[in-house]
Order: C-alpha cells, then structure tokens, then sequence
C-alpha cells in the first residue's frame, strides 16, 4: 500500500497502530516512557551498536541477533553510525588530528606537524581521512546491494537514493583526485624536482584542490541527508515534508531563471568585453605581468565582471542579491550610447528576474506550503511510514562500516550460489520483473478495490427481496434439516426430499400466478399440421388455425355451454396458489406403482404411501404394510407391464398412473397430460383405464368478432 502512494489510507489510525505496533516490537513500554526515558534508552542503544553488530556478524540466530534484525532497533543502529560518520567527516574538516598535535605541547610533535603542512601537496590521508574512506567504501557497497536488490526503477524512484549517489561521486572524484596528486608529487620528486611549495604558488587545478571541492560537496551532502532521519519526529517531519514538495518549485524556477540569465549574460558580454579588456590591460601593467592592486585596484576589479559569458553571468546573479551596483559600467573607453545599452538590458533583467521571476517563486513556494499545510499530518505520517517500510524488511541488518566485514553467514550464502550455479540475472532483467510484478500487484489492487466498492454498495443498500429470499432459504433449510435429525432420531417424520427446500423468489410467483390464473393451454400441433397439410400457400397461419378449430367444433352439432361445463370440471379452489402446492400436486401425481417397485429392494418405502395404493392397509402396522408391499410386488409389477404395454399400443402419449380417485366426469369432457406437455391448471388430472385410447385436449382461444369474446372451442382426437 506504502509503494501505491495511498497516503490517506496509511495515515488511517488503524494503519499507524499496526505499523507502529510492528516499529516497537522487542521495546515494550517505549511509548509509555516519558521523553527522558525515551532518549536515555536510545542513547543506550546508539553506543551499544558496534557490540550488537559484533554479536550478530558472529551468531545471527542468538538472543542479541535477534535482537538487532528489530526494526526500530535496526534503525537506531544504522542512525548512530551515520552520526559517527558526520563526526569523523567534521573533525576532518577542521583538521583535528594537527590540533591535538599542536595542543599537546610536545616539542617533536609540533616539529612534525610543521613536516606535514610543509609537504601538503600530494601527502596521504590522515587517520581520519582513512577512516572516512572505509565508511565511504562500505556506503557505497550499500548502495550497490540496494541497487542490485531492487533494481534500477526502483532505486531511482526514491529521490533519497539519487542523493547518496550524487554523494558518493563526490567522494569517488575526492579519492581519485587524492591519489592522482600523489602520483603527481611522487614523479616529480623521484624525477629530481621539488614538488613541495607553499599553497598559493599551487596551480588554479592542482589535484590537490579539485579533491578539496569534491570532498567539501560531499560532506555537504551527507550533512543534508539528516532531513531524512527528521520524518521520525513529529514536528521536524511536517517540516521536512514541505520542504521536499517546495524542491520541487525551486527547481521549475530554477530552469526559467537559468534561461533569462544565460540570456541577458550573452547579450551585455557582446556589449561590455571590448572594454574589459581594456580595464584588465590596466591592471596588469607591470613588467612581470602581475597585477598592480596598490595602484589599480578599482581596474583590477572591475575587469572581471564582463571579461566573459560565464563572468557576466556570475555577475547578473549575484546583481539578484544587490550585490553589483552601477559604477561597475564606468569603464575605459565606453562610449555613451554602449552605456546607456548596457544599463538598458541590466535594467530589463532586474525587472524580469527580481520583480517577476523571483515573486512568482516566492508565490509558487507559498501555494505549495499552504497546499502540504492542510493535509501535513497525512503527508507526514505517510512519509514516516515509507520510512518504516524500508525497515521492516529483511537483509542490511548490519549497519555500515560493518557491512563490508566478512561474516560466516555470507560464506555460507556464497557457497550455496557456487554450488546452485543460478544465474540471478542483471539489473535490466530485475527491473523488468519488478515492473512485470508491480503490474500484476497494481491489477490486483484495482479488482479488489473494484469488489470491495461493489460490497460496500450493497451493504449500504436497504433491505433487499434478495436479503429476504435468503432468510426464507436458511429457514426451510434449517426446517428440513431438523426433520431429518428427528427421523434419525425414531421419530415420526414426513417423506420430503432435501430438493424441496428451494423457496420461490417474487418474480417467479408472480409468474406462477399469472400461469395458473384463467389459463388453459393445450395442444394444438395436430391443428397447425393439418392448416399446412390442407392449405398450400395459407396468407395467415393463426387465421387458418382459428378457421381449423372453428370447423372442428362445429362437427358436434350441438352448441355447449363451455363455461357451465368448465366450472363443473374445475376444482373449487382459489387459482393463486403457492410454489410448494404446485410441487405437492406434481409429486401427488406420481405413479404409486412405480414407487412401489423402485423402493422395496432399497427398503425406502413409504409406509403412508401405502395406504393411497390400498386403503385397507390402515389397520395394520408400517411394518405389516411393507411386508404386504412386498408379497405383493411380483403382481403389481405384472399389472404395471401390462398397463404399460397397453398404453404403447393405444397411444403414443404415455399416462401416468393415477393418484387420487378423480370425480366422476361429464360424457365427452374427458382429459389427461401428455408426456411432451403438461400445463398446470387447478383441473385435476385423470386417468380411466377403459378410456386410454382417447385423449381429450382443451383449447382456449380468445376470438374478437363484432362485440364476440370469449369462445371455447373443445377437439377430439384420435390417436
């Protein structure tokens, strides 16, 4: 989440807890400590770090190295040798090591610092400079792991990482620049030329100078790097945090400012270098070539603020700060028109930069702090984490110089490598998999983000059908599960199978309801085949099919009250019925022989049910009635093959067995279900072994004919 950049939800109170919990894990009370307490056991922890770091190079998995891979002790241990390095890097600029000699007061010493100063130029570095040198050495290892480890998108994503590199090239040139002056000195001396003189008779680029920059830059550097460690504190963080965004302004301003610069530089330089020259021939007009400054002074000054591009330059920025005023036109030999130019294009610039340029940084900068400044605590708190982050991960437990000691662990780390023989591949290669893993994490993130927006929403949602629904289904679960657990139990049970727990939704009700609500579908193949069979080319089929079915009723010769004779047939009972009495219909329709002759080997019966089949059977005990079932099984199969034989013979539609005695029926209103089709009407369905051969089919058709509706039509077909 840290690497994501999702500032908001890391600054979450939970998060911080979590993180924080993890940060001071192997201190407990730490944060119940006052600040004297806190600082005493930090200051015991930073002297203590070259003990742990000894501990653990000798015996990572004892109590103590344990101890030191803590994060927040881990941190402490690498900040305390960072600190060690600022001080060796302070006494080396005030050259301690020639004070204390100096101070001592002994007679020899003093001599021998005489000796050192004499032959400055090209000597090698003193115990101190050595000892930066190691920490220099085992930094930039550092950096090298870190950059192998990651790889080098990763590296440079972090804008800290870009500084400790631009502070390990300063001590890179700071030791080579070092080494090429003693090489330099030890050639002259073995050639037989002096090399040792005072400083100011040195060369402008004497080695020996240029390394005193790059050292000076360096250490520079590493001091600012102590704004990192500062995101620790709460009131130096926030601080820290804006500083960082408003580096960024700085450096837009920065690129305009550099453009108006070089551009005014170039434009006075063509004006005022004719007269330079002349100012600088007055300063060096002794015979020896020196510079007159007893007599000259004011030429010796002047000539090089145009001489050329980048003097003129340097003059212009420091003219940002008042540091260049206007006598410094008054030179020899200007003419007035070359003049008032000059001051022209210099006043053009003080406008553009001081009045323009530097107000819209000061603007930039200000809306930036007032941008970070209402959400500081998040940016804090979320750059505190980052920094966390990088601590709460394995490897780099040691802090430097100690990381470039040998240790038994890496000998074993390296024998494994040589023995594995496992190409780790190169820093493109583990960019490109980092790159290829961070994608895969991103589409991970935004799926699950994507689903838990979804879940949110519908948890924020009321009470929906579907919440409902889903009650109903846990309670006719629980309702059939609790029927099975006292059927297990010897109790007296109803026969419901698990497949009958499903519980209707609305719709589907609705539905069912407008289903079995004054609709009486039957078959009407037989007519649409006879209408195509009888009519070549029909113009209209559904015509064609109501003209079929209007020729066919009027075949009876008589007129029926179809309505009479539909109320007649129909059960009393309200058509809206409910999904588990549609069901309980549907199995009471089942054949009783057929589940008779399925059942008995398995001994899964229905007692009850065999009293449908034989009333009689009421008197007497379930077991008697299996038994009964039983001896009679080999005649009910016999009936049940010749009935099904039969039925084959007389129809091709295949009847079920009955279920209910069926009341007794109106000549000629015969009905039954076929096979392909069974439509579901509160009609009970029938079945009479002496009429099988005959099936009756019911079409309701609503016809519209001069203020006509509603007209049954009743077929007869023989199959």
């Amino acid at each position: 989440v840290v690497f994501f950049f999702c500032s908001q939800f890391v600054a979450h109170p939970n998060v911080q807890q979590l993180l924080g919990a993890i940060w001071y894990e192997g201190l407990p009370g730490f944060k119940r400590k006052n600040i004297v307490g806190q600082c005493i056991q930090v200051a015991k922890l930073g002297v203590m770090f070259p003990v742990y770091c000894t501990i653990y190079m000798l015996a990572p998995n004892s109590e103590y190295g344990r101890f030191m891979k803590k994060p927040f002790v881990k941190f402490i241990c690498h900040s305390s040798s960072y600190m060690l390095f600022l001080t060796l890097l302070s006494l080396a600029s005030q050259r301690a090591d020639y004070l204390v000699l100096e101070w001592s007061g002994i007679t020899w010493l003093q001599e021998l610092v005489d000796h050192w100063k004499e032959r400055e130029r090209g000597s090698l570095p003193s115990i101190i400079e050595f000892s930066v040198i190691i920490y220099i050495a085992s930094l930039i290892w550092a950096e090298i792991r870190s950059l192998w480890t990651g790889g080098i998108t990763e590296y440079i994503s972090d804008l800290w990482n870009i500084v400790d590199f631009i502070t390990n090239a300063f001590y890179i040139a700071w030791i080579s620049l070092r080494f090429s002056s003693w090489y330099i000195v030890q050639r002259d001396y073995n050639s037989g030329t002096d090399p040792w003189y005072p400083r100011e008779k040195w060369d402008s680029y004497d080695p020996m100078l240029l390394s005193e920059g790059a050292f000076a830059a360096g250490m520079i550097f590493s001091f600012l790097k102590l704004v990192h460690i500062f995101s620790i504190n709460p009131y130096l963080g926030p601080l820290q945090v804006s500083l960082g965004r408003m580096i960024l302004d700085i450096l837009k301003f920065f690129f305009v400012y550099m453009l108006v610069l070089f551009a005014f530089g170039c434009g006075l330089n063509q004006l005022m270098w004719y007269y330079a020259e002349l100012e600088k021939n007055k300063c060096y007009h002794l015979p020896n070539g020196t510079p007159d400054f007893d007599g000259q002074e004011r030429a010796c000054t002047i000539w090089r603020r145009y001489a050329n591009l980048f003097e003129t330059s340097q003059s212009l920025f420091w003219a940002s700060f008042g540091l260049v005023d206007l006598t410094t036109f008054e030179l020899t030999g200007i003419k007035s028109f070359t003049r008032f130019w000059a001051l022209l294009t210099f006043g053009s610039y003080s406008v553009i930069n001081i009045i323009v340029l530097l107000n819209m940084l000061i603007a930039m900068m200000s809306n930036s702090y007032q941008i970070i400044s209402e959400r500081s605590d998040t940016e804090w708190k979320f750059a505190r984490s980052n920094l966390w982050m990088s601590y709460f991960e394995d490897g780099d437990t040691v802090p430097p110089p100690f990381n470039i000691i040998p240790t038994p662990k890496h000998f074993m780390c390296w024998i494994k490598r040589c023995c594995a023989n496992r190409d780790r591949g190169s820093i493109i290669n583990k960019s490109r998999e980092k790159a290829r893993q961070e994608h895969e994490a991103v589409m991970r993130v935004l799926v699950r983000r994507y689903v838990t927006a979804e879940q949110r929403a519908r948890d924020e949602t009321g009470v929906t059908e579907d919440d409902v629904m889903e009650i109903r289904q846990d309670i006719s679960t629980l309702r059939y599960e609790l029927i099975d657990i006292l059927h297990n139990n010897g109790m007296k049970t109803p026969r419901i199978s698990m497949q009958d727990a499903t519980v209707a939704g609305k719709k589907g009700k609705v539905m069912e309801r407008r289903i079995l609500k004054d609709f009486h579908i039957g078959i009407v193949e037989g007519i649409i085949k006879d209408v195509i069979s009888k009519e070549n080319k029909p113009k209209d089929v559904f015509s064609q099919i109501a003209k079929a079915i209007v020729r066919r009723g009027s075949t009876e010769g008589k007129k029926r009250d179809w309505n009479a004779l539909v109320r007649t047939n129909t059960v009393r009972k309200d058509p809206i019925g409910t999904t588990a009495e549609a069901q309980t219909r549907t199995r009471s329709r089942q054949s009783l022989r057929l589940h008779i002759l399925d059942n008995i080997s398995s001994r899964t019966i229905d007692p009850q049910k065999l009293l449908e089949f034989n009333p009689q059977l009421a008197a007497v005990s379930p077991c008697t009635r299996v038994a009964y079932a039983k001896f009679m099984r080999s005649k009910i199969k016999s009936d049940f093959t010749e009935r099904e034989k039969k039925s084959r013979r007389s129809s091709d539609f295949s009847l079920e067995d009955e279920v209910f005695d069926a009341p007794k029926k109106k000549e000629g209103c015969k009905r039954c279900s076929t096979r392909s089709f069974r439509s579901r009407t509160p009609i009970p369905e029938t079945s009479d072994d002496e009429g099988l051969n005959e099936t009756e089919i019911q079409v309701e058709a609503d016809v519209e004919d001069k203020g006509i509706y509603n007209h049954f039509f009743s077929l007869d077909f023989q199959k």
